[in-house]
């Protein structure tokens, strides 16, 4: 199966994504539409077995290192830009679809928390916050690649808030159509 047609840089999705299935399970794919070394890269779930109580959500990759970057409490990297070579060179290959292992798709958190100002000072203007429990180098990566969406796992007590949040304008839709336990 070849890759779907995914977000044009405009943010309109002919297709919506959707996992493909494979012998080991489902996949994701993301589009790079600005990657020289391969066109798109392959994701699975982190959390397999039945009863974990995590779901994917397909997140606007903007939004969400937007949410990233407010994380105070944990480790937030420099622009793909800023890092060393071997630094690059090593996600490249790790994400590289040509490889027989597939890459597991970010685990987050979210939250909410007082925005700046006064608005925020007085309660009524919040920002969202998200913090990568894996995956920060894979996501970062793709979005230096073009990446326009990607699926990220967070727990279900979580969904509703990275979806308003952070979620992909247009590419939520029907949660087995993305993979969501049926």
């Amino acid at each position: 199966m070849s890759p779907m047609s995914l977000p044009t840089p405009d943010g309109h999705s002919p297709n919506p994504p959707a996992p493909l299935q494979s012998a080991c399970g489902q996949h994701w794919i993301v589009s790079l539409p600005d990657h020289q070394a391969y066109d798109h890269v392959r994701f699975k779930r982190v959390f397999t077995t039945d009863g974990t109580r995590h779901e994917v959500v397909i997140v606007d990759l903007h939004k969400l290192l937007l949410c990233a970057d407010r994380d105070d409490t944990d480790y937030v990297l420099k622009p793909v830009d800023d890092w060393h070579v071997g630094k690059v060179r090593g996600i490249r290959e790790f994400l590289d679809p040509e490889n027989e292992r597939v890459p597991q798709m970010p685990y987050v958190t979210i939250s909410k928390r007082r925005a700046g100002g006064v608005a925020g000072w007085l309660g009524l203007a919040h920002v969202g916050v998200v913090a990568f429990r894996n995956g920060q180098h894979r996501a970062r990566y793709l979005a230096w690649a073009g990446a326009q969406w990607m699926p990220v796992e967070v727990h279900e007590r979580e969904v509703a808030l990275l979806r308003e949040l952070c979620g992909a304008a247009g590419l939520e839709g029907e949660p087995a159509e993305y993979g969501a336990p049926g």
